[in-house]
């Protein structure tokens, strides 16, 4: 029997050479704070809450996935007016079983979604 027990961590791929200006943008825009130490394959950790963001540079990097990781904020309309204050982008979808949703791309093109639980 597989007893999954919860998700650890998400593995999201950035440009060869990006790692700087990547860290900067997890840390500083995304507030996530950073695991130190030496991890394999060069790789940045983050840690939210009880799961880690793994980014890792790796040749063939694709922008064009719709497949993305999904956050939970308290509040989306400030979560979306912070972004936009940093100039990311941001695009709607409809609400969906009782959650309003944004989404928006890393500067590497990666996609990430945005969900407040609605009561």
């Amino acid at each position: 029997m597989l007893d999954l027990i919860r998700l650890d961590h998400l593995l999201i791929i950035i440009p060869p050479g990006s790692k700087k200006a990547a860290k900067k943008f997890y840390t500083q825009v995304l507030q996530l704070k950073e695991i130190p130490g030496a991890h394999p394959r060069g790789a940045i950790w983050f840690e939210m809450a009880d799961i880690q963001l793994h980014l890792r540079e790796e040749e063939g990097h694709k922008t064009t996935s719709d497949r993305h990781p999904a956050f939970v904020v308290p509040k989306l309309q400030a979560a979306i007016e912070f972004l936009e204050r940093q100039g990311i982008p941001v695009s709607y979808s409809s609400e969906i079983d009782g959650r309003a949703r944004c989404f928006f791309r890393d500067p590497w093109g990666n996609r990430y979604e945005l969900i407040e639980y609605k009561v």
